[in-house]
């Protein structure tokens, strides 16, 4: 048997671990547990350990028959404890890990209790605990990068604290239930900022909101919004005293606009509505009623013509106008520029076109030159985006052009899933522009070589009708997938801005400058929250080079006149300028 003898040792060495020891049990207990270990005067003293019937076991020290200083417990629906005991039950420091969480901290008769960490499901907090919750000063984060800094109570924030979204965004001060209540203030990463008084997490009461643009409101908020008496301070220079209904002008109210007019009397929904005076910036008053922004009235009651009449009389005027301006090609290549700005009820496409307009002029030299307007302010001045005027304009552009020439074309408004592009202009009902509608609209440029832009939610879907060898397209989103930006204050939506204002002010290579937009457009995206709308691309190899040709032809002239002499200057007579 001797030779026999390693091998037992070994296998009871082994037992010894996560198993039950084969060695007979010193003691066994009234509930079942078998016991190993030192017994005295009845009672379990020293070092041992308890096998459960059901699995669990404890091994560690022993006080008077309890679990008493440094121990092990295995429960056997798999928590196990490793730390101190007293009177067989967790105290001090020790580490617990049950399914699905871990706790590393201290305890107090049996529960947390003091400084810890506890990780669970998505969640992780580390701070102070009493009676298994967080109570005192700590930190909860969460899965998707939200957490929150301050005091706790009955497991909950309550009390001073800082609380930040999955954004970036930070909420700070008194947070109770786990709701921002009194007063408080809030920080967006996009600069805007609000401080004042909150109710369950939302602006409500007296405060102060500013954007990232600098415009400023004062007010009474009520449900995250101002309702109720308020000022709004414009970064323009215009400000308004008076009424607000869900941020928009409501009631009485004074409004200074930036060009030094100024309006006292009744508004709705931002626009001038009921009694009222309208003092232009050069002294001319204009007081009655006004409907939607529009004088119907004058003071004395007499019933006015209606704007709208008389700016569609002049539609036709207008358009013919900006046609006639368009000039024929001259050799060897020229730029010309369609750009439309379809939703009349937003700013931000007004703005966003004028300023493409401007680039394709300044940077890339753009001659003959076309921008289709909605907007609710300009139906007297401006040729209106609809579907006649976009297909009237592309065929100026192809009288006008060459074949050697480059069209540009650059749309901008609200999109719709089935893929229609809004045309909407205030007091009228236009038909949107679909797909097929925009190639049919563009088909007299067929023979040209084109640049079509179109920044619109779910706007991918006009690559299919569109494209061909002929055209290079880029869209703001994916068929399927909506895309950001379009609000009243805004000056780009965020595709324009990506590849307007940003990538193509660094490039004049239009394939690396999408590159660049789709990735400062996603991490945007990222960074607010959003769904990502991927932007798309079809790009043939022919457009790319016929683009790379005007630009170098274009370089090449801004080197030649840069390099002939000034002519010489030609005296003046005596008193002319």
């Amino acid at each position: 048997m001797r030779p026999l003898l390693p091998l037992t040792l070994i296998l009871l060495l082994a037992a010894c671990g996560e198993g039950e020891p084969l060695s007979p049990p010193d003691a066994r207990l009234p509930d079942g547990g078998r016991y190993r270990g030192e017994v005295v005067n009845g009672l379990l003293q020293g070092e041992g350990r308890i096998d459960y019937p059901n699995g669990s076991w404890y091994a560690g020290t022993f006080k008077d028959g309890q679990w008493h200083g440094q121990g092990e417990w295995h429960g056997s629906n798999g928590e196990v404890y490793r730390g101190q005991f007293v009177a067989g039950l967790f105290e001090g420091l020790g580490d617990l890990t049950t399914p699905g969480s871990h706790y590393a901290g201290t305890f107090k008769h049996g529960r947390r209790d003091g400084e810890g960490t506890l990780k669970q499901h998505d969640q992780t907090y580390r701070g102070q605990f009493k009676d298994d919750q967080y109570d005192g000063a700590g930190q909860l984060e969460l899965a998707d990068g939200s957490r929150y800094q301050g005091l706790f109570a009955k497991g909950k924030p309550n009390g001073a604290g800082v609380r930040s979204d999955a954004s970036g965004n930070q909420f700070s001060g008194h947070f109770i239930d786990g709701q921002l209540e009194g007063a408080g203030t809030y920080d967006s990463v996009e600069g805007e900022q609000y401080i004042g008084e909150f109710k369950e997490n939302r602006l409500e009461g007296r405060g102060r909101y500013e954007n990232a643009d600098g415009d400023v409101w004062i007010g009474d908020f009520k449900d995250g919004a101002l309702s109720g008496q308020g000022e709004l301070l414009g970064s323009d220079g215009s400000r308004y005293k008076g009424g607000f209904q869900d941020w928009r002008f409501s009631g009485q109210g004074h409004l200074h606009l930036a060009d030094g007019s100024q309006y006292i009397g009744g508004f709705d929904n931002d626009a001038y509505q009921g009694s009222g005076r309208l003092i232009q910036a050069d002294g001319r008053v204009e007081a009655g009623q006004w409907i939607n922004g529009v004088r119907v009235r004058d003071d004395k009651g007499t019933l006015l013509p209606d704007p709208l009449d008389l700016a569609l009389l002049n539609q036709g005027k207008l358009l013919d106008e900006a046609l006639a301006k368009v000039p024929r090609s001259a050799p060897p290549i020229q730029l010309y520029s369609l750009v439309l700005a379809g939703d009349g009820q937003q700013s931000v496409f007004l703005r966003e076109a004028d300023y493409v307009s401007n680039m394709l002029r300044v940077r890339f030299g753009a001659r003959g030159q076309v921008t289709l307007v909605n907007h609710r302010d300009h139906l007297a001045d401006r040729p209106m985006a609809t579907r006649e005027n976009l297909t009237r304009a592309a065929r100026t552009l192809a009288e006008r052009s060459g074949p050697e020439d480059i069209v540009f074309v650059y749309l901008t408004s609200h999109g719709s899933h089935d893929h229609q592009l809004v045309l909407d202009q205030p007091r009228l009902q236009l038909a949107d522009l679909s797909a097929d509608e925009l190639a049919n609209a563009l088909a007299p440029l067929k023979d040209r070589d084109k640049v079509i832009v179109i920044s619109a939610c779910y706007s991918g879907g006009y690559i299919a009708p569109l494209k061909d060898d002929r055209t290079l397209i880029m869209t703001a989103a994916r068929p399927d997938r909506v895309s950001f930006g379009c609000s009243e204050e805004a000056d780009f939506t965020y595709f324009g801005d990506a590849l307007f204002a940003q990538a193509l002010n660094q490039t004049d290579d239009l394939k690396q400058a999408f590159e660049l937009a789709r990735n400062s457009v996603a991490e945007r995206e990222r960074r607010e929250g959003f769904e990502a709308s991927e932007p798309q691309i079809w790009a043939p190899p022919q457009v790319l080079a016929h683009w790379q040709r005007l630009r170098r032809q274009q370089a090449e002239e801004a080197l030649k006149n840069k390099a002939q002499p000034a002519a010489p200057e030609q005296a003046k007579k005596p008193g002319t300028r």
